[in-house]
């Protein structure tokens, strides 16, 4: 938290706040967070103007004159756009001032999100050795190549999809959920799924993000978007946080257990083991 529809749902609303904008200054309050070289970070980005906002699973790209900043929200990290003043915030810890007087704050109570500064023609090569697979969509996602991965794979599905790997943006949110409606076990073996499981969790992967993108992600704890307004995907969840309650299709009691050290939900009934 937060996948792939929430770092969409974040992008969209930065690109409506920031786009033209140009750094002015840089404050870090929390170095860790910065991969690349401190003093490089906040200089190189003295005078960079924000030109377009991307995405690359559940990575953010913000898209500068000449450079490319890469965030990754992590557990928690949050992006608020203030026009003019900044209020004390106890878990603010990077600063991006425009020119114009404005200021970008990235949030992140785990402490656990990063960012980092390249040049635009080593982004793809980046995201290469990163072995981050394709974006869920029709076009890229191409099912020959799932099914061909999954043959080779002795992992629970739940945890190939969870590696980024074999398609980019899946969390534990949404694995729970796209395997639900695929009535696929969990903790089911990759080689050992058909060609038609495959296909159905193929199909409700590219469906599923696809709704959370529409709804605005979920919030579960604390995701906002960059106006501060919640998602309302959590609305739409048919068994993730839903333990006990009955499954919508069969009525039998929704169960949640530990799978590769993830809470993971799912109906014993439609979602056999064997």
């Amino acid at each position: 938290m937060p996948e792939l529809p929430e770092v969409e749902t974040v992008r969209r609303g930065l690109e409506k706040l920031i786009l033209g904008k140009t750094i002015q200054s840089v404050d870090v309050k929390y170095p860790k967070m910065i991969q690349t070289d401190l003093d490089a970070f906040r200089q190189d980005l003295l005078g960079q103007e924000i030109r377009a906002m991307g995405r690359r699973g559940k990575y953010l790209l913000f898209h500068l004159t000449d450079l490319v900043l890469i965030s990754h929200l992590r557990m928690e990290g949050k992006y608020f756009f203030y026009p003019e003043e900044v209020p004390l915030r106890k878990h603010a810890h990077v600063f991006f001032h425009f020119t114009d007087g404005s200021t970008l704050v990235y949030e992140d109570v785990r402490k656990f999100g990063t960012m980092e500064v390249l040049a635009p023609e080593l982004l793809d090569s980046y995201f290469l050795n990163k072995k981050l697979g394709p974006e869920p969509t029709e076009e890229d996602f191409k099912e020959p190549a799932f099914q061909a991965a999954l043959k080779q794979s002795k992992k629970p599905i739940k945890s190939a999809l969870l590696d980024q790997k074999l398609v980019a943006g899946l969390g534990n949110i949404y694995v729970d959920e796209v395997l639900y409606r695929a009535k696929v076990h969990p903790a089911r073996l990759g080689q050992s799924l058909t060609a038609r499981e495959v296909k159905a969790i193929r199909k409700e992967t590219i469906a599923v993000l696809a709704q959370a993108v529409e709804k605005g992600g979920s919030t579960i704890r604390s995701y906002s978007n960059a106006f501060g307004e919640d998602g309302t995907m959590q609305e739409e969840h048919q068994v993730y946080g839903k333990t006990g309650q009955p499954c919508l299709r069969c009525g039998t009691p929704i169960e949640k257990i530990q799978l590769g050290g993830r809470g993971t939900h799912f109906c014993p009934h439609c979602q056999k083991e064997n």
